[in-house]
Protein backbone atom coordinates (compact mmCIF):
# COMPACT_ATOMS: atom_id res chain seq x y z
CA UNK A 1 0.00 0.00 0.00
CA UNK A 2 2.56 2.40 1.41
CA UNK A 3 4.84 1.61 -2.28
CA UNK A 4 1.50 2.36 -4.05
CA UNK A 5 1.08 5.41 -2.42
CA UNK A 6 4.29 6.59 -3.68
CA UNK A 7 4.20 5.92 -7.29
CA UNK A 8 1.09 7.82 -7.17
CA UNK A 9 2.64 10.60 -5.42
CA UNK A 10 5.41 10.35 -7.78
CA UNK A 11 2.88 10.22 -10.73
CA UNK A 12 1.28 13.15 -9.99
CA UNK A 13 4.57 15.10 -9.19
CA UNK A 14 5.72 14.58 -12.61
CA UNK A 15 2.62 15.68 -14.17
CA UNK A 16 3.16 18.49 -11.99
CA UNK A 17 5.91 19.37 -13.65
CA UNK A 18 5.38 18.57 -16.84
CA UNK A 19 1.86 20.89 -17.32
CA UNK A 20 4.23 23.51 -16.01
CA UNK A 21 4.15 26.68 -18.43
CA UNK A 22 7.43 28.78 -18.00
CA UNK A 23 7.73 32.01 -19.37
CA UNK A 24 11.91 31.36 -19.58
CA UNK A 25 14.51 29.07 -18.94
CA UNK A 26 18.01 30.27 -17.87
CA UNK A 27 20.93 28.50 -19.37
CA UNK A 28 24.36 28.64 -19.33
CA UNK A 29 26.83 28.74 -22.51
CA UNK A 30 26.65 24.53 -21.80
CA UNK A 31 23.31 24.44 -21.82
CA UNK A 32 23.10 23.66 -18.40
CA UNK A 33 20.27 25.02 -16.21
CA UNK A 34 21.49 28.27 -14.17
CA UNK A 35 19.46 29.50 -10.80
CA UNK A 36 18.45 33.74 -11.52
CA UNK A 37 20.80 34.45 -7.93
CA UNK A 38 23.75 32.78 -9.71
CA UNK A 39 23.68 34.71 -12.77
CA UNK A 40 23.70 37.92 -10.98
CA UNK A 41 26.77 36.70 -8.70
CA UNK A 42 28.54 35.30 -12.11
CA UNK A 43 27.99 38.91 -14.57
CA UNK A 44 28.39 40.99 -10.82
CA UNK A 45 32.13 40.48 -11.55
CA UNK A 46 31.89 41.69 -15.12
CA UNK A 47 33.11 45.96 -15.98
CA UNK A 48 30.54 45.47 -18.63
CA UNK A 49 27.54 43.56 -19.32
CA UNK A 50 25.88 42.84 -22.32
CA UNK A 51 21.79 42.45 -22.98
CA UNK A 52 21.22 41.13 -26.12
CA UNK A 53 17.13 41.44 -26.56
CA UNK A 54 14.71 40.73 -28.86
CA UNK A 55 13.47 44.40 -29.57
CA UNK A 56 9.47 42.23 -29.19
CA UNK A 57 10.12 40.63 -27.02
CA UNK A 58 8.36 40.67 -23.50
CA UNK A 59 10.30 38.70 -21.36
CA UNK A 60 13.75 40.59 -22.50
CA UNK A 61 12.25 44.09 -21.40
CA UNK A 62 10.87 42.33 -17.94
CA UNK A 63 14.51 40.87 -17.22
CA UNK A 64 16.27 43.99 -18.17
CA UNK A 65 14.70 45.92 -15.35
CA UNK A 66 15.44 43.09 -13.15
CA UNK A 67 18.87 42.04 -13.92
CA UNK A 68 19.93 46.08 -13.85
CA UNK A 69 17.88 45.98 -10.44
CA UNK A 70 19.92 43.55 -9.32
CA UNK A 71 23.50 44.61 -10.64
CA UNK A 72 22.19 48.22 -9.16
CA UNK A 73 22.21 46.16 -5.82
CA UNK A 74 25.50 45.09 -5.79
CA UNK A 75 27.03 47.89 -7.50
CA UNK A 76 25.05 51.27 -6.33
CA UNK A 77 25.91 54.17 -7.82
CA UNK A 78 28.68 52.86 -9.78
CA UNK A 79 26.61 51.41 -11.92
CA UNK A 80 26.37 53.10 -15.56
CA UNK A 81 23.66 52.01 -18.44
CA UNK A 82 23.56 52.63 -22.30
CA UNK A 83 21.30 51.60 -24.88
CA UNK A 84 21.25 50.90 -28.48
CA UNK A 85 17.62 52.59 -28.84
CA UNK A 86 19.08 55.56 -28.19
CA UNK A 87 21.92 58.02 -30.42
CA UNK A 88 24.70 59.73 -29.61
CA UNK A 89 22.61 62.93 -30.69
CA UNK A 90 20.40 62.72 -28.12
CA UNK A 91 22.79 62.75 -25.00
CA UNK A 92 22.06 66.00 -23.87
CA UNK A 93 18.30 65.86 -23.84
CA UNK A 94 18.54 62.23 -22.04
CA UNK A 95 21.06 64.01 -19.32
CA UNK A 96 18.84 66.95 -18.99
CA UNK A 97 15.81 64.86 -18.28
CA UNK A 98 17.54 62.61 -15.63
CA UNK A 99 18.53 65.87 -14.27
CA UNK A 100 14.92 66.55 -13.90
CA UNK A 101 15.28 69.48 -15.74
CA UNK A 102 11.73 69.04 -17.80
CA UNK A 103 8.85 66.59 -17.96
CA UNK A 104 8.45 63.56 -19.17
CA UNK A 105 5.94 64.71 -21.94
CA UNK A 106 8.55 67.25 -23.33
CA UNK A 107 11.95 64.74 -23.23
CA UNK A 108 9.46 62.24 -25.04
CA UNK A 109 8.25 64.60 -27.80
CA UNK A 110 11.95 66.00 -28.20
CA UNK A 111 14.19 62.59 -28.29
CA UNK A 112 14.50 60.11 -31.72
CA UNK A 113 12.91 57.34 -29.46
CA UNK A 114 11.68 53.82 -30.87
CA UNK A 115 7.99 53.19 -30.65
CA UNK A 116 7.98 50.97 -27.88
CA UNK A 117 9.62 53.03 -25.72
CA UNK A 118 6.95 53.77 -22.93
CA UNK A 119 6.27 49.91 -22.39
CA UNK A 120 10.16 48.44 -22.93
CA UNK A 121 12.73 51.48 -22.30
CA UNK A 122 10.80 53.76 -20.15
CA UNK A 123 10.92 51.45 -16.85
CA UNK A 124 14.84 51.80 -17.57
CA UNK A 125 15.28 55.04 -17.94
CA UNK A 126 13.29 55.63 -14.92
CA UNK A 127 15.12 53.63 -12.77
CA UNK A 128 18.25 55.63 -14.05
CA UNK A 129 16.40 58.94 -12.79
CA UNK A 130 14.95 57.08 -9.66
CA UNK A 131 18.53 56.31 -8.59
CA UNK A 132 20.93 58.90 -10.34
CA UNK A 133 22.54 56.88 -12.41
CA UNK A 134 24.05 57.69 -15.64
CA UNK A 135 22.63 56.63 -19.07
CA UNK A 136 24.64 56.37 -22.60
CA UNK A 137 23.08 56.92 -25.40
CA UNK A 138 25.44 54.63 -26.94
CA UNK A 139 24.28 54.02 -31.02
CA UNK A 140 25.50 56.09 -33.59
CA UNK A 141 22.79 58.69 -35.35
CA UNK A 142 20.72 56.48 -37.91
CA UNK A 143 21.31 58.92 -40.69
CA UNK A 144 24.94 58.90 -40.77
CA UNK A 145 24.42 53.97 -40.46
CA UNK A 146 22.08 54.73 -43.68
CA UNK A 147 24.58 56.96 -45.39
CA UNK A 148 27.23 54.21 -44.59
CA UNK A 149 24.38 51.32 -45.66
CA UNK A 150 24.35 53.45 -49.46
CA UNK A 151 27.80 54.37 -49.53
CA UNK A 152 30.32 53.01 -47.43
CA UNK A 153 32.32 54.37 -44.16
CA UNK A 154 34.50 56.82 -47.05
CA UNK A 155 31.05 58.64 -47.05
CA UNK A 156 31.99 59.89 -43.37
CA UNK A 157 34.85 61.72 -44.40
CA UNK A 158 33.09 64.35 -45.29
CA UNK A 159 30.78 65.54 -42.36
CA UNK A 160 32.15 68.09 -40.00
CA UNK A 161 34.18 67.80 -36.67
CA UNK A 162 31.00 68.19 -34.98
CA UNK A 163 29.16 64.99 -36.57
CA UNK A 164 31.97 63.39 -36.09
CA UNK A 165 31.79 63.41 -32.09
CA UNK A 166 28.59 61.39 -32.56
CA UNK A 167 30.36 57.92 -33.90
CA UNK A 168 33.63 56.07 -32.96
CA UNK A 169 36.83 57.61 -33.95
CA UNK A 170 37.64 57.13 -38.32
CA UNK A 171 38.84 55.29 -39.86
CA UNK A 172 36.60 52.41 -38.43
CA UNK A 173 38.23 49.16 -38.39
CA UNK A 174 36.24 46.46 -40.36
CA UNK A 175 36.73 42.66 -40.75
CA UNK A 176 34.71 41.17 -43.50
CA UNK A 177 35.27 38.16 -42.54
CA UNK A 178 33.39 38.36 -38.89
CA UNK A 179 30.45 36.10 -39.39
CA UNK A 180 28.02 38.36 -37.65
CA UNK A 181 29.23 40.42 -41.22
CA UNK A 182 29.49 37.99 -43.67
CA UNK A 183 25.78 36.48 -42.46
CA UNK A 184 24.27 39.39 -43.30
CA UNK A 185 25.26 39.38 -46.72
CA UNK A 186 23.31 36.14 -47.11
CA UNK A 187 19.80 37.39 -45.14
CA UNK A 188 16.31 37.08 -46.57
CA UNK A 189 15.45 39.39 -48.66
CA UNK A 190 19.38 40.47 -50.36
CA UNK A 191 17.86 39.86 -53.27
CA UNK A 192 20.46 38.93 -56.62
CA UNK A 193 23.39 40.99 -55.65
CA UNK A 194 24.46 41.38 -52.05
CA UNK A 195 25.02 45.37 -50.77
CA UNK A 196 28.33 44.96 -49.80
CA UNK A 197 27.98 48.23 -47.50
CA UNK A 198 24.85 46.37 -45.21
CA UNK A 199 26.70 44.93 -42.71
CA UNK A 200 29.08 47.88 -42.62
CA UNK A 201 26.64 50.10 -41.17
CA UNK A 202 25.91 47.40 -38.76
CA UNK A 203 29.66 47.58 -38.45
CA UNK A 204 29.46 51.61 -37.56
CA UNK A 205 27.10 51.11 -35.39
CA UNK A 206 28.93 48.46 -33.21
CA UNK A 207 32.02 50.13 -33.43
CA UNK A 208 29.70 53.96 -31.97
CA UNK A 209 28.60 51.95 -28.98
CA UNK A 210 31.86 50.04 -28.15
CA UNK A 211 32.98 53.76 -28.21
CA UNK A 212 30.54 55.15 -25.95
CA UNK A 213 30.67 52.46 -23.50
CA UNK A 214 34.75 52.53 -23.68
CA UNK A 215 34.80 56.61 -22.84
CA UNK A 216 32.11 56.15 -20.31
CA UNK A 217 33.62 53.41 -18.56
CA UNK A 218 35.67 54.67 -15.49
CA UNK A 219 37.84 52.38 -13.17
CA UNK A 220 35.95 50.73 -10.86
CA UNK A 221 32.19 51.51 -12.58
CA UNK A 222 30.10 48.75 -13.83
CA UNK A 223 28.32 48.90 -17.46
CA UNK A 224 25.11 47.13 -18.78
CA UNK A 225 24.10 48.02 -22.06
CA UNK A 226 21.00 46.91 -23.71
CA UNK A 227 20.88 46.07 -27.76
CA UNK A 228 19.87 43.93 -30.02
CA UNK A 229 20.72 39.90 -29.79
CA UNK A 230 22.42 39.92 -32.92
CA UNK A 231 24.81 43.55 -31.68
CA UNK A 232 26.41 41.12 -29.08
CA UNK A 233 25.60 37.38 -29.96
CA UNK A 234 28.98 34.98 -29.97
CA UNK A 235 30.63 37.79 -28.56
CA UNK A 236 30.81 39.72 -31.84
CA UNK A 237 29.66 43.05 -32.78
CA UNK A 238 29.72 45.68 -30.14
CA UNK A 239 32.06 42.77 -28.42
CA UNK A 240 34.87 42.78 -30.56
CA UNK A 241 34.97 46.44 -30.95
CA UNK A 242 35.17 46.63 -27.37
CA UNK A 243 37.64 44.51 -26.70
CA UNK A 244 40.15 45.93 -29.88
CA UNK A 245 39.83 49.53 -27.51
CA UNK A 246 39.68 48.20 -24.14
CA UNK A 247 41.13 44.23 -24.33
CA UNK A 248 41.39 44.34 -20.34
CA UNK A 249 38.16 44.69 -19.76
CA UNK A 250 35.46 42.32 -18.12
CA UNK A 251 32.98 41.25 -20.19
CA UNK A 252 29.64 38.91 -19.49
CA UNK A 253 27.11 38.55 -21.93
CA UNK A 254 23.38 37.42 -22.01
CA UNK A 255 21.27 36.79 -25.31
CA UNK A 256 17.61 35.69 -25.88
CA UNK A 257 16.38 33.05 -28.27
CA UNK A 258 12.62 31.66 -29.13
CA UNK A 259 12.37 27.74 -29.19
CA UNK A 260 9.48 25.87 -29.40
CA UNK A 261 10.75 23.37 -26.52
CA UNK A 262 12.54 25.45 -23.56
CA UNK A 263 12.67 22.33 -21.38
CA UNK A 264 16.27 22.13 -23.10
CA UNK A 265 18.70 24.52 -24.86
CA UNK A 266 19.15 23.61 -28.60
CA UNK A 267 22.30 22.49 -29.96
CA UNK A 268 22.43 25.52 -32.50
CA UNK A 269 21.97 28.10 -28.73
CA UNK A 270 24.43 26.95 -26.80
CA UNK A 271 27.76 29.01 -26.73
CA UNK A 272 26.09 31.70 -28.23
CA UNK A 273 26.54 33.81 -24.71
CA UNK A 274 27.65 33.18 -21.73
CA UNK A 275 23.99 32.89 -20.44
CA UNK A 276 20.62 31.95 -22.87
CA UNK A 277 17.65 32.94 -21.79
CA UNK A 278 15.07 30.62 -24.19
CA UNK A 279 11.39 31.79 -24.16
CA UNK A 280 8.76 29.67 -25.59
CA UNK A 281 8.78 30.68 -29.73
CA UNK A 282 4.71 31.48 -28.89
CA UNK A 283 5.15 34.43 -26.57
CA UNK A 284 3.28 37.40 -27.15
CA UNK A 285 5.61 40.28 -28.94
CA UNK A 286 5.06 43.83 -27.78
CA UNK A 287 4.41 44.98 -31.50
Amino acid sequence: MKTTLLLFLAALTAMAFKSDKPAYMLYDSEGKNVKYEKMIEMISSADVVFFGELHDNPISHWLELEITAGLHSVAGNNLIIGAEMFEADNQLLLDEYLGTKYQADKFESEAKLWKNYKTDYKPLVEFARKNGLPFIATNVPRRYASMVSRGGFEVLDSLTQEAKRYMAPLPVSYDPELKCYKDMLSMPGMGGKPNLNFPKAQAIKDATMAHFIAVNLAEGKKFIHYNGAYHSDNYQGIVHYLRLDRPDVRVATITTVLQDDISNLSEENKGVADFIVAVPQTMTRTY
